[in-house]
């Protein structure tokens, strides 16, 4: 599955609720996608390019049917997905973070489906038995919002490639607990205001403004629960496009 290789420059808001962590386990249907033992989609609709080929999201991602993508919103949430054979399937859930839709096929007409990685797909399985598991191709399974966990990360914005002081884009990346952004504003240097960013793709937010006048301050608030976080003057007043910044706290 290919992602989305360009920007929207007319920003539009998406706004949906969903609960962050959820006790309950809801049916669903899985596929795989890939190489069997492979680590999942190269890139993928939310926009996070090559950090899905390594940890902490390696062999952990997954793509979504429209529901649970949500527009983009939906990027960056954790679920745990279990399998229910019990002649194949172990009792022990994967759990796997949302980095791609999946559109057509299994994923339309109103389905809850999850087209994992081929090495997610098959932990499901009791040892041994992955390769099998993969062989039945769709599979009935349960699942349910679990909080996403990146121990020794702390929140980080990529500034994305084509942003000048005019138009600012940015890409979120390991936000702990929720792990979806409902809404994202910037302060610029000297200032008391928010100014509020508006969706663009995935996991990408910009603003139309300017000239903007850096260091910035970004403060998150989450999808789910409407949880916010502020990392004050996290990009620097001589940012670059295509640097990452790394904040000092997380959820």
């Amino acid at each position: 599955m290919k992602g989305l290789h360009y920007f929207i420059i007319s920003c539009t808001m998406l706004l949906s609720s969903a609960a962050a962590t959820d006790p309950h386990w809801k049916p669903a249907t899985a596929t795989w996608y890939g190489s069997a033992e492979g680590d999942g989609s190269d890139g993928g609709a939310c926009g996070y390019g090559s950090l899905v080929d390594v940890k902490p999201f390696r062999a952990r991602v997954g793509a979504v049917s429209p529901v649970l993508f949500k527009g983009g919103e939906g990027c960056g949430a954790c679920y745990k997905v279990k399998c229910l054979d019990s002649s194949i399937c172990s009792r022990r859930a994967v759990t796997v973070i949302i980095t791609d839709e999946c559109p057509g096929g299994y994923c339309s007409n109103g389905r809850t489906h999850f087209d994992l990685s081929g090495a997610a797909f098959g932990r499901m399985a009791v040892s041994g038995d992955g390769g099998q598991l993969r062989n039945r191709g769709e599979i009935n399974v349960i699942y349910r919002r679990t909080p996403c966990k990146y121990p020794g990360k702390n929140i980080a914005f990529h500034v994305n490639e084509g942003s000048t002081d005019y138009w600012l884009s940015l890409l979120v990346e390991f936000e702990d607990g929720d792990g979806d952004v409902g809404s994202m504003h910037i302060r610029e240097v000297n200032s008391n205001e928010w100014l509020e960013m508006t969706h663009v793709w995935g996991a990408n937010w910009c603003i139309t403004a300017g000239p903007l006048r850096g260091p910035f301050s970004v403060k998150l608030t989450t999808l789910s629960t409407g949880k916010t976080v502020s990392a004050r003057d996290v990009i620097p007043r001589n940012w670059t496009p295509k640097a990452t910044y790394t904040s000092r706290l997380n959820f």
